[in-house]
């Protein structure tokens, strides 16, 4: 055997006898668990669609995409976002949005007027079925995101059933959110409501094409709610479900007392859930705030709470970050790249934002007309080389029990480890500091440079050089 996959194995067995060693509490045993890693507890009984075991998500706004903001002028994209190996498009709300307490010139894409029509400004259903079928095509699956929560005032649900909102002491419809001022609360306490949302949700899978929903704050609406929709629409085939919110991370929106940490969204209905915690944790890192090392304390903590089989999705910016936070350079600065590496190639589902490959600079207006200027995509190649490798490496699988991860030891300021599956391993190594920075990979072999594209030879006890700000993925030949 290789002195290489000898390291690498050897590695991988010491990781999984210390999981194997911590058995966790209440667990019950699974006779389909495999024996790479402990058995998930009896309640996790999610089955991820085949299809996503590789993907990446891309969040699509369709708004400010193109100059014409349509699903046509989307549409041609698609050669080039398969090319950089996206594999889930994450549709922005398509449906019509609420005139009445409209904030900007066009509203929000979460006010939702009417949750079975197609925003005309946006095109023709037929535009988004041919956009959706021209993704399939390709092999990329598409997910609408999917506004349970609230609808605009002037929403056709407010019109004809007016009992299916929540009121104030005065008897007045309500924001869920005080500054939430163009929305209306809905209460799920009403079983027409509910029957409503999952007959709706079942039209877009069953008549539209698409695979799933990204689910906005889904933990604001009941979780039984969620877990009955993800089995009906399991009738029709396998979706993917995206949850916006993080059991590990109380929403500042929410007032003291509010947050549930155990909804248990990971269990029975969502594939994937968002890594805020993790997000508001690399910006601290890169104002200086935290060291690099709490992110290893982070992964203790997700891992604690979560079997293999689950994941979080990883992303250093958002249509709700660009837009109120700021963008990736403002808010990183030189890490904004550095970090989008980690994010890919980190045990998690990673996303990218519209506009990323273009090393976008500027926020996006969230409720007016702001075209992306692309410049001839900039970072294209950077993010083709991350979601390709994540597409084709055995060893980056999502919620893949059967791949481990080693962290390596490293220089204060440089985060390095590898992912293994079986005799395949991506090496990681990114450094954030100002200066050049050596790290010891402890494995010997032949490995491919991901970005120089070069055929790197790791002799023992050879220093792999890390560039200032920069980073080295590796992967085994």
């Amino acid at each position: 055997m290789p002195r290489l996959l000898t390291s690498l194995l050897l590695s991988a067995s010491l990781t999984l006898a210390a999981c194997q060693s911590r058995p966790d509490a209440g667990a019950e045993t699974d006779p389909a668990a495999t024996p790479c890693a402990p058995a998930a507890p009896a309640r996790y009984t999610i089955r991820h669609p085949a299809w996503a075991d590789s993907a990446s998500i891309y969040e699509v706004n369709i708004r400010q995409y193109t100059p014409e903001g349509t699903f046509r002028a989307f549409e041609r994209h698609l050669p080039r976002l398969d090319s950089m190996g996206v594999g889930i498009l994450w549709l922005m709300p398509v449906q019509p949005i609420g005139r009445l307490n409209r904030k900007g010139t066009l509203g929000s894409q979460y006010s939702i007027r009417d949750y079975r029509a197609v925003n005309p400004e946006f095109g023709t259903l037929d535009d988004l079925k041919h956009l959706i079928q021209e993704a399939h095509r390709r092999g990329m699956h598409v997910i609408l995101d999917w506004v349970a929560n609230h609808t605009s005032w002037d929403s056709q649900l407010r019109q004809q059933h007016p009992d299916w909102f929540t009121r104030d002491a005065q008897g007045r419809f309500q924001p869920p959110v005080a500054d939430w001022q163009d929305v209306i609360d809905l209460d799920y306490s009403k079983p027409e409501l509910r029957r409503y949302m999952q007959e709706t949700m079942r039209y877009w899978v069953q008549d539209v094409g698409f695979d799933g929903f990204r689910c906005d704050v889904a933990g604001l609406v009941p979780m039984d709610f969620w877990n009955q929709t993800r089995r009906e629409l399991e009738q029709i085939k396998p979706v993917f479900m995206l949850a916006e919110w993080d059991e590990l991370h109380d929403p500042p929106f929410l007032k003291k007392g509010q947050f549930d940490p155990n909804t248990g969204m990971l269990e029975q209905a969502f594939d994937a859930t968002y890594a805020l915690r993790l997000r508001y944790l690399l910006d601290s890192i890169s104002r200086g705030q935290q060291p690099l090392a709490a992110l290893d304390q982070y992964r203790q903590v997700e891992r604690r709470r979560y079997p293999a089989s689950a994941s979080l999705m990883y992303f250093t910016s958002s249509h709700d970050i660009n837009s109120w936070d700021g963008t990736e350079y403002e808010r990183l600065g030189l890490d904004a790249q550095p970090q989008a590496v980690l994010t890919a190639l980190l045990p998690g589902i990673p996303m990218v934002y519209s506009g990323q490959e273009a090393a976008l600079q500027k926020r996006l207006r969230f409720f007016d007309k702001d075209t992306i200027p692309w410049n001839n995509f900039p970072l294209q190649d950077f993010y083709t080389r991350l979601l390709q490798l994540k597409k084709r490496h055995p060893a980056l699988r999502n919620g893949d029990p059967c791949s481990q991860f080693t962290r390596l030891p490293s220089p204060t300021g440089v985060y390095a480890f590898t992912r293994t599956k079986n005799a395949a391993a991506v090496l990681t190594a990114v450094n954030f500091t100002d200066a050049p920075q050596t790290v010891l990979p402890a494995t010997t072999g032949r490995f491919h440079d991901v970005f120089s594209e070069e055929t790197v030879e790791l002799q023992p006890r050879e220093k792999l050089l890390v560039p200032a700000r920069g980073w080295r993925v590796l992967e085994t030949q």
